[in-house]
């Protein structure tokens, strides 16, 4: 049956070939989040194997698997990213007549990372053995992958490791290789199967090795992870002393956010939740991105109403719009604001990454859009990130939404904070995948750094997830409420703090250095 399977994916062509890979794409899509079915991976990473070698088999070289690849891709971004579609569907009469060009625009846009991985492998090592095939694709697909969080502004979103975010165990391998390596250790595991089928190996050795890398590998990487999370809770130690957080999620839609009818009752609903009762009285309060329509930097009449929520001692951190001025031209920022009890503005970071075409249009001018989020004109990005020295709290690196997601870019270079804080407005995303897959990536940063994250999500997810990735509390979508939470301690630097992306692109030049040596090793025999 697995002979049949495979010969069936060799022999495909034309529109059955297409189908197939789209097909195969869609299922590793199924291994992410908000799914989660990690197996998912195995048949569509052996079948993507199968399917180059059919290229191969054929004479085919770079065009072929660049299209074969490509379609794999389309599939599993189209499934992967389909809630690109739900930011359009905000302003539906403005922005809805998108959707058609987006949603395969952008997955087609992403495909083309999986195509030129897949198009290398065929022309270099078309012709060597499953294993060096194997090895090859993993460490090119992981290249690609890391080529795609830096390019174009870079959309580092659904990488194969986040396939473990579930098993938080396993998740503790990115301490040391980054999610990215981790993302290149699951294809190995995913797609050596395709050795089963390989004429040059005894069925024994076949199945032996098939299974080492299938089952042993992931096996060992959870064992090891269990090993260094030490299998317990949090004792008391593992905390900040001192410091009680709590995180506001007030559940505002994103059609009702910027409705000038409902403004005051924006803010008023945030003072209320921040004053609502609960076990402990907080010294910190924090609330989401953008949290109410209001520039709270400039508009002194609702900073000192919001500065009602601040703790006293303490302060409150909120999202902010903010109006900054240089050279008398005046620029629009999306910023976290530090305001204490006095309605003092203490601390200011302004998002550095911002979103192309939600926050600025890219080829103004040349491209006939205007961005997603209203306003005229687009946001002006800050200088970069920053550690913020926030009284009453060891210091902080703010990420204003989807900065979370680049691996290895959280933190300002040469300095390290206590934490790290995610403010997020993912009622841009929906309800499903949206979210979940956010708050997954988000919550990776947290192993990878060895620094707890803590997140204020206006509809969901907000969290407090400590620096092994264990969510301490959490809101779910949809959800309004306060999360009164301990600040965890922040661990030593780990391996991937300190060496960055140099340890992935170092395990994928090994996996391709093994391959080519196993190839001439083959040619030579």
């Amino acid at each position: 049956m697995i002979a049949n399977a495979a010969e069936f994916l060799r022999r495909s062509a034309g529109w059955r070939r297409a189908a197939l890979a789209i097909l195969l794409g869609a299922v590793a899509a199924l291994a992410l989040p908000p799914f989660h079915i990690v197996p998912a991976l195995v048949p569509a990473f052996t079948g993507l194997v199968w399917l180059l070698e059919g290229d191969a088999r054929a004479g085919r070289r770079f065009r072929h698997g660049l299209l074969t690849g490509f379609w794999f891709g389309l599939g599993h971004f189209a499934l992967g990213v389909h809630w690109i579609a739900e930011p359009l569907l905000v302003d539906a009469a403005r922005t809805a007549w998108l959707i058609p060009a987006a949603l395969p625009g952008l997955a087609a846009v992403l495909a083309l990372f999986p195509a030129f991985s897949c198009a290398v492998l065929v022309r270099w090592w078309g012709g060597a053995s499953v294993a060096a095939r194997v090895f090859a694709l993993a460490g090119l697909w992981t290249l690609f992958e890391i080529a795609r969080a830096y390019l174009f502004t870079g959309f580092p979103w659904n990488l194969i490791g986040y396939a473990w975010s579930d098993a938080i165990p396993v998740m503790q391998t990115s301490a040391f290789v980054g999610v990215f390596g981790l993302g290149a250790l699951t294809i190995v595991a995913a797609a050596m199967p395709a050795l089963l089928v390989a004429p040059d190996m005894s069925a024994g050795r076949r199945w032996a090795t098939a299974a080492l890398a299938t089952i042993v590998l992931p096996a060992l990487l959870w064992a090891g992870g269990a090993a260094r999370m030490g299998g317990g809770g949090q004792a008391d130690g593992d905390f900040v002393a001192d410091v009680r957080l709590r995180i506001v999620q007030a559940n505002i839609a994103q059609r009702d956010k910027w409705n000038p009818d409902l403004r005051a009752g924006h803010l008023d609903r945030h003072l209320a939740l921040s004053a609502a009762p609960g076990d402990a009285a907080p010294t910190h309060v924090i609330w989401p991105e953008t949290a109410v329509p209001f520039l709270l930097a400039n508009d002194v009449l609702a900073r000192v109403r919001a500065a009602q929520a601040a703790p006293p001692g303490g302060a409150l951190l909120t999202g902010s719009v903010r109006a900054a001025f240089l050279g008398g031209v005046r620029q629009v920022r999306n910023a976290m604001l530090v305001i204490d009890g006095q309605a003092d503005v203490r601390r200011v970071y302004d998002k550095s990454h911002l979103v192309p075409f939600g926050e600025y249009v890219p080829l103004r001018g040349v491209l006939p859009v205007e961005r997603i989020v209203p306003g005229q004109g687009d946001f002006v990005p800050g200088d970069g990130r920053a550690v913020l020295d926030v009284p009453g709290l060891p210091a902080v690196t703010p990420l204003i939404c989807y900065e979370a997601i680049f691996p290895g870019r959280v933190i300002p270079r040469g300095e390290r904070p206590g934490w790290l804080l995610n403010l997020t407005n993912d009622a841009w995303f929906g309800t499903f995948a949206g979210p979940q897959q956010h708050f997954a990536i988000a919550a990776a940063r947290a192993v990878e750094e060895g620094l707890p994250m803590v997140r204020a999500a206006n509809t969901g997810i907000s969290a407090v997830v400590d620096p092994y990735g264990r969510v301490i509390a959490r809101l779910g979508v949809g959800e309004a409420g306060v999360l009164d939470a301990r600040l965890p301690h922040a661990l030593e630097p780990t391996v991937y703090a300190r060496w960055g992306d140099a340890v992935p692109i170092i395990l994928s030049l090994l996996f391709l250095g093994g391959a080519a040596w196993a190839s001439r090793r083959r040619e030579s025999a």
